[in-house]
């Protein structure tokens, strides 16, 4: 997978040896000398990964990193900070700052290339989500509240065959998080379906094949979303490389140090959270987008969607198509009367009904205001005023209460059906509406079907 990558070091030397290395595996490079440099490109076209050197002049690393992460249009770019100070309190700095990876100087190039193909990955990933946000919000749907994205609080699974190395890691753990011990792969897979923020597997165990268990939790429909802490050897490079490719999101080298641990399971875990808060917000903007929230039926938008795509498929030449549209009598005067936290109520139980009254195959949608309409798939007019009449009597024959009010409501129905293979959705409409319309000037409360005029 290749990525847009942006080389920030204030050695010249250094950024064109990894230009050339990058540029090689066919990954587009951008380079800056500096950290004011970076952030202005990095502003003006934001790259996918930035490898950001820690040491430099003016901005340093950290301060760049940290920049990046209270940008809103930029945090979510993966940082992979480079140096050759390899101490556990320049590791531990550069994770607080927010970097998503630490590699130490002269950089392994396999272990760069495998660990950019994993950061790729979940930059398009994070990319696809916080597009399809944007989109609901470009349509007017405004996502959930995001709330605080902690990174505490979560819940571990920790799977080793050495126990005592297993309970280890879990006391670590255990002062921010709550962490299950599993020394049998098979059972860790299937815990992994519940609800589980990190799964830290140790590569090395020997009772069993831990690459295999990384790959069954990437193809595992609930479990393939949950971020995996490799603890690994950092001598034995293929397994680590292997375990990159298969879709491990971090690695801890042994011995494992308390502190780092900590970190680098809270950066997974804030992660993780952010990318099911965006899953979240996308599913909830998506149902927005075609539900009417105060009835819970579809929305006009929706069924105009739905109608068009039936004329497609259905041939109305062919295979009928038949449509209500309702609209409740005096609506004002009940506002009026018993004010609109009782309408509401009213448009609530008359889409409760009417969802009773058609079939599983039909589409009760709320048209807007206190109008409504059935889309009936391979209906004809005669049963399709059969049906309005059905639904006439259900809304308008039983009063609606509410506490100790009763309230009298009653419907008009406008009844028509696809005409020949050259009607059109809107057609379709407009004639339901204008027979919605005789209904209201006869005197309400009744079914008027419209028929074409010779």
């Amino acid at each position: 997978m290749t990525a847009r990558i942006l080389i920030v070091d204030d050695a010249e030397g250094s950024r064109r040896v990894l230009e050339a290395k990058l540029t090689a595996e066919y990954y587009q490079v951008t380079t800056a000398a500096d950290g004011a440099s970076a952030l202005e490109i990095a502003a003006r076209e934001p790259p996918d990964i930035i490898l950001l050197d820690l040491i430099m002049p003016g901005l340093d690393g950290f301060q760049v990193c940290r920049l990046l992460k209270a940008d809103e249009n930029l945090r979510r770019i993966p940082v992979v900070l480079l140096t050759a100070l390899d101490s556990r309190e320049a590791r531990l700095e550069g994770f607080e700052a927010g970097a998503d990876e630490f590699l130490s100087k002269p950089i392994d190039d396999l272990v760069l290339f495998a660990r950019l193909r994993s950061l790729a990955r979940l930059k398009v990933m994070i990319d696809e989500l916080g597009e399809h946000e944007e989109g609901s919000r470009r349509m007017g749907v405004t996502p959930m509240p995001s709330a605080r994205l902690g990174a505490s609080g979560g819940r571990i699974l920790v799977v080793d065959d050495d126990r005592a190395e297993a309970q280890a890691l879990a006391e670590d753990l255990s002062i921010e998080h709550r962490a299950v011990i599993e020394t049998d792969p098979e059972k860790a897979l299937v815990f992994a379906r519940g609800p589980v923020d990190l799964v830290v597997i140790n590569i090395a165990s020997r009772s069993f094949d831990a690459l295999r268990l990384v790959a069954g939790l990437r193809s595992g429909e609930h479990s393939r979303q949950a971020p995996i802490l490799a603890v690994v050897d950092p001598d034995d490079r293929g397994r680590l490389l292997r375990a990159l490719d298969l879709g491990v999101n971090d690695l801890l080298p042994k011995p494992c140090d308390p502190l780092e641990l900590r970190v680098r399971v809270r950066a997974l875990i804030r992660r993780k959270r952010y990318a099911d808060y965006l899953r979240v917000s996308v599913a909830q903007s998506l149902e927005l987008a075609v539900i009417d929230p105060l009835t819970g039926l579809n929305n006009r938008r929706y069924m105009m969607g739905q109608l068009d795509a039936l004329f497609e498929r259905l041939a109305p030449g062919i295979e009928p198509v038949a449509l209500l549209m309702l609209d409740i009598d005096h609506f004002k005067h009940v506002n009026d009367t018993w004010g609109h936290v009782l309408g509401d109520e009213v448009l609530r139980e008359v889409a409760v009904r009417l969802a009773a009254s058609v079939r599983a195959i039909d589409l009760p949608c709320r048209y807007g205001g206190e109008e409504f309409v059935v889309v009936m798939p391979g209906t004809r007019l005669s049963d399709a005023a059969r049906v309005a009449e059905r639904i006439r009597e259900e809304i308008s024959g039983k009063v609606f209460v509410s506490g100790d009010q009763e309230i009298p409501v009653s419907v008009s129905v406008g009844v028509s059906a696809s005409d020949g293979a050259e009607d059109r959705p809107e057609s379709l409409l407009r004639r339901a509406d204008e027979a919605l319309y005789e209904a209201k000037s006869a005197g309400r409360n009744r079914v008027v079907i419209h028929t074409p005029r010779s």
